[in-house]
């Protein structure tokens, strides 16, 4: 085995620490401080160079929040006299000038492309670990505990194969394991079982993503070909995302709405 490979191969028998991703997320977070104080003290042709990229950054941001907030917005024409004759029937329409007119497949991309979705649980409370995970002992006197089993519904693949128990790091019940969802369509107030293929974002943590726990808040991604819903070029829409709206371990079922 190469030397460098060791990190790797102890993440694959045994997982990440506990508070990986949250020292992670805190490194993360430092950075913009560390940033700040090195932008602060640089100087000379270094400091040109520094400003230019920042520039840059700043420029594709604000890109990225105006095409999303172009679904939103509606602006009305300057109040000028037709061209040409208009017939009666649309004399009263106004000219609004609004991003509901562009092709539906457009405005998934551009929204897509900001991150950002507009959901119908924006916030949810956050859940500590001991909700989310419950220790299991093992070793042949029952002094190793490095193992958890999740507590919460999850989501796994068709093809999905548990690891030798050994090497299992997270157990995910059989019982809590879920392949379908009610999903409820918003415009249309009605409610179909839906199969999931797969877990996009848990609010809760990154891992939780990975590890597919359905949490409420969570964005799954369902499969709408039974809906018949079709794009404006006419081909079949496969998948669409939804939230869950409950709490599919008290439940028993996962209830989620539509994002359309």
């Amino acid at each position: 085995m190469p030397q460098n490979e060791h990190i790797e191969l102890a993440r694959k028998r045994h997982g990440y620490r506990l508070d990986h991703f949250e020292r992670e997320r805190k490194r993360e977070a430092r950075l913009v401080h560390k940033r700040a104080e090195f932008l602060q003290k640089v100087k000379g042709g270094r400091a040109k160079l520094v400003q230019k990229a920042r520039y840059q950054e700043k420029a594709e941001m604000k890109k990225k929040i105006k095409a999303h907030e172009e679904k939103q917005s509606s602006e009305k024409k300057a109040d000028v006299g037709p061209k040409h004759a208009v017939p009666a029937y649309m004399m009263d329409r106004e000219n609004i000038n609004s991003a509901k007119i562009r092709s539906e497949t457009v405005k998934q991309k551009r929204k897509e492309k900001a991150g950002k979705w507009d959901v119908p649980i924006p916030k949810v409370k956050a859940m500590t670990e001991d909700d989310m995970f419950k220790v299991m002992k093992s070793g042949k006197r029952q002094n190793s505990q490095w193992k958890r089993m999740i507590n919460k519904a999850s989501f796994v693949g068709e093809n999905f194969t548990r690891k030798s128990p050994k090497y299992e790091r997270f157990i995910r019940p059989m019982a809590l394991r879920f392949k379908k969802a009610h999903v409820t369509h918003p415009e249309l107030k009605t409610t179909f079982c839906l199969p999931i293929i797969g877990v996009k974002k848990n609010p809760q943590s990154r891992m939780y993503t990975t590890l597919g726990v359905i949490t409420r808040g969570t964005i799954v991604e369902v499969n709408t070909s039974e809906l018949g819903l079709v794009t404006p070029g006419g081909k079949i829409v496969w998948g669409k995302y939804a939230q869950v709206t409950n709490h599919p371990e008290n439940d028993g079922c996962i209830n989620a709405l539509l994002l359309v």
